[in-house]
């Protein structure tokens, strides 16, 4: 019996020792939950005050209806930048719109002087095909146009044009190309030679 009695002895100091801790923090927390309140409280009460003059302050200077207003501006607000750009995409769109016709005018207006100087003069492959004709040595297409413009400055010859120019008589034979490195020179054909030959027997005769 002494046994059961010291270990319900040591049970009982146990739970009391951890009863006694328990209510130790259990007051811990109230006093800090206390001080938390108070503090709380003392900040409401100051918010508080801080509102009624606040309240007073509007009511004072008569901005109590203005205090109002700007709750209602964002609503109305939202969709008035939505219309402008809507707007203004719309009139993006009509001057996107407007020019379109002037550049085909204006377009129509170049094609249209660029074809009347056209009948005006010779044609720039005729003048090419001449060019070459009159030459001994290969020519490269920068070459040839600077010697149509010397002889032609009324017109306004471009090396692009003169390339695809010699290029298109390349392939109807009219002319022979050779490459000389990276750059390109340009020949008459040789059934121009004949004729010259037969030019000669003509003259002799």
């Amino acid at each position: 019996m002494s046994e059961t009695t010291a270990q319900t002895t040591e049970l009982a100091s146990q739970y009391s020792a951890q009863v006694a801790g328990d209510l130790e923090r259990n007051r811990k927390e109230q006093e800090r939950l206390t001080a938390e309140i108070e503090a709380l409280q003392e900040q409401l009460a100051a918010v508080r005050h801080d509102h009624t003059v606040l309240v007073n302050l509007q009511e004072a200077l008569g901005v109590s209806e203005v205090s109002e207003a700007p709750a209602a501006e964002p609503a109305t607000v939202v969709p008035a930048p939505r219309k402008k750009a809507a707007s203004s995409g719309a009139a993006k769109r009509t001057t996107d719109d407007k020019p379109a016709p002037a550049k085909k005018r204006t377009s129509n207006k170049t094609t249209a002087a660029e074809q009347a100087p056209r009948p005006a003069g010779p044609k720039l492959v005729d003048l090419v095909r001449e060019h070459l004709a009159r030459q001994d040595e290969p020519r490269s297409a920068a070459e040839i146009t600077t010697a149509l413009e010397q002889q032609h400055p009324e017109r306004a010859v471009k090396t692009t044009v003169v390339r695809t120019t010699l290029e298109g008589l390349v392939a109807k034979n009219q002319a022979q190309r050779t490459k000389q490195g990276t750059s390109v020179f340009y020949t008459a054909p040789d059934t121009a030679a004949p004729t010259a030959d037969e030019q000669t027997p003509q003259q002799s005769a």
